[in-house]
């Protein structure tokens, strides 16, 4: 194993890349270990807070960075064991930085929500790309192919120019069609970008969108394949994901802003609601409370009996009734009584005459 790490890797020249792949993997393992205990309430666990502002370890990340960057390159070549200092603290950094990637891309606090797995996925890629460079795979193929040996110049083969040219629109076609893995190891086995650029587009890409219609047999059998295949291997990447960073189960805080704002507009609407009704219960205790009556004589010692309001109205429009009958008969009544008792002229003696 010794002879294998001195041949592979400080022979070819791979010291400080590796240095860099350990860094990362275990300050990554670390920072997910001491983020699950915080979240867990353990007591020798907590954030780190400057009075009322909690720093995210992304910004000890982008220090440490900036520091290993910049003493890599400053380093000369010579110094193999700086270049590895150098590397290891470009590692760390990377790492914090990488664990809180959801975060600088949504600009929000997401780490524990569905939209924190996306540093996740992004640690994944970094240590996959980093993995490969350390077996030795370079990206767009082969090494041999780079220089063109025939010429004094160094300068760049034909046949390299058109190989890379090709896995680059074959990785554009894969990466449109929502294949993001078998873009990003595509770029270092061009194999694969080969079949991820014939294969059906999955159904959410931009590829199916634009070239894919809803009734098409290729979409048809784009679902069934993302029902099938993909989505059973995303559930076990999620799973694996989980089991070594946590699960992503809470509530995005813009959701909980949402429900915070929905709960008091409820709680507002009740109390109006509340008041309304206080109101009419208050009007309606008034309209049943007249004003005072004054006692009838002698009512000395009797208490105020006060007629509800309903009674009143029933008895004044019994009155108005009773009064509008009474004109009516007057107006049916014959006004002229005693001339009719008097006989017609007709039937009157004339003078002169006897009875």
């Amino acid at each position: 194993m010794i002879e294998m790490f001195g041949e592979r890797i400080v022979e070819a020249g791979r010291l400080p890349l590796f240095g860099f792949f350990a860094a990362f993997i275990i300050t990554f393992v670390v920072t997910r270990v001491n983020v699950r205990l915080i979240r867990s309430n353990v007591r020798w666990f907590q954030n780190v807070t400057a009075g009322d502002v909690h720093i995210h370890h992304v910004v000890f990340g982008v220090v440490l960075m900036l520091v290993g960057g910049v003493g890599s390159v400053a380093i000369p070549d010579a110094h193999v064991w700086l270049d590895l200092a150098a590397a290891v603290v470009f590692g760390v950094g990377s790492a914090l930085v990488l664990d809180e990637f959801a975060l600088i891309l949504h600009l929000s606090d997401v780490y524990w929500t569905e939209k924190g797995r996306a540093s996740v996925d992004a640690v994944f890629v970094a240590i996959a790309v980093t993995g490969l460079l350390l077996l030795g795979i370079h990206p767009f193929g082969y090494e041999n192919l780079w220089f063109d040996s025939g010429s004094g110049s160094g300068s760049m083969s034909p046949l390299y120019a058109a190989f890379l040219f090709g896995n680059l629109v074959l990785a554009v076609i894969t990466l449109l069609k929502g294949k993001i893995w078998t873009g990003l190891i595509g770029l270092f086995l061009p194999a694969l970008l080969i079949v991820g650029a014939i294969r059906v587009a999955r159904p959410a890409s931009p590829w199916s969108r634009w070239r894919y219609d809803a009734d098409s047999r290729r979409y048809q059998r784009a679902v069934r394949r993302e029902k099938k295949v993909r989505r059973p291997l995303i559930r076990g990447k999620i799973w694996v994901q989980e089991f070594i960073a946590g699960r992503h189960d809470l509530i995005p805080p813009e959701l909980m802003q949402r429900r915070a704002e929905a709960a008091e507009r409820a709680r507002r609407r009740r109390v109006a609601r509340a008041r309304r009704k206080a109101a009419a219960r208050a009007a309606r205790a008034a309209r049943k409370v007249t004003p005072g009556i004054p006692r009838a004589p002698g009512g000395e010692g009797r208490s105020e009996v006060r007629p509800r309001h309903g009674s009143l109205v029933r008895a004044r429009n019994r009155g108005t009734v009773s009064r509008m009958r009474t004109r009516a008969q007057s107006r049916r009544r014959p006004r002229h009584t005693e001339q009719e008792e008097d006989p017609p002229p007709s039937e009157r003696p004339r003078a002169g005459t006897s009875g």
